[in-house]
């Protein structure tokens, strides 16, 4: 696994071409949803290089998590209250996993449930990655983020245990638990690779105490993969969406 994913630097410069082509899609007038974490990041900024200089007029965006936001704001761009009072026409956000029915694994920048929503109010869902993302089975290289309460939160990770799951609680730096932009708790479940995504994805929604869960199924409309060789442009064809 070390050599499946490039060093720092091309790293960023792959991100950042992945995001440069996706951000090719959103025309002036559009709503734009706007995913959280590193990759996600440089279409963020793109964006806003394309509404400062007007060739992106009349755009409004939506930010999945309290930092988004504030950079979004920082950057002059206008935003959509939180209520999300019309849906979203593109949304482009990063993934942790992607397998060849362009299924993800996603919150390993703590932000799943209020990217779920946005990704469920989307129109077009267009998903950013390098080609290390890619896998022929979600769970073989990434484990699954569980947003839970904090009440009773133990609970959860026994019953998360009792499907075949290894949770970890998620930690900051020091002894201080990670805390979504809610408040609640993640539990990062090695599950290996999984092979009934649907059926999991059913277990954990019915737990009471469970708020969301990493497995992103039949939402992305297109994945933009920069790799070695140039971007690589996923369609998906048996969108449920």
């Amino acid at each position: 696994m070390t050599d499946r994913r490039p060093g720092p630097g091309e790293l960023a410069r792959l991100k950042r071409e992945a995001a440069e082509y996706a951000v090719e899609f959103i025309q002036s007038g559009m709503t734009v949803g706007l995913g959280t974490g590193s990759t996600a990041a440089f279409a963020v900024r793109r964006i806003a290089e394309f509404y400062a200089s007007g060739r992106l007029r009349d755009i409004v965006v939506f930010a999945t998590s309290n930092g988004v936001s504030r950079e979004a704001e920082k950057l002059g761009l206008p935003m959509l209250g939180e209520d999300l009072p019309r849906e979203i026409d593109v949304t482009i956000d990063g993934a942790d996993e992607v397998d060849p029915d362009l299924n993800l694994i996603k919150g390993g920048g703590g932000a799943l449930l209020r990217e779920k929503i946005a990704a469920q109010a989307s129109r077009r869902e267009i998903i950013i990655v390098d080609e290390g993302k890619l896998s022929s089975q979600l769970g073989t290289y990434f484990p699954v983020p569980v947003e839970v309460l904090p009440y009773g939160w133990r609970s959860q990770a026994r019953y998360i245990a009792s499907l075949g799951g290894d949770p970890a609680l998620r930690m900051l730096s020091g002894a201080d638990p990670f805390r979504t932009d809610q408040g609640n708790l993640i539990l990062d479940c090695g599950f290996g690779p999984i092979a009934d995504l649907a059926g999991l994805a059913h277990k954990l929604e019915a737990r009471a105490g469970i708020i969301e869960h990493g497995l992103f199924l039949h939402l992305a409309h297109d994945v933009i993969v920069a790799g070695r060789q140039g971007i690589k442009h996923l369609r998906a064809v048996n969108s449920e969406r």
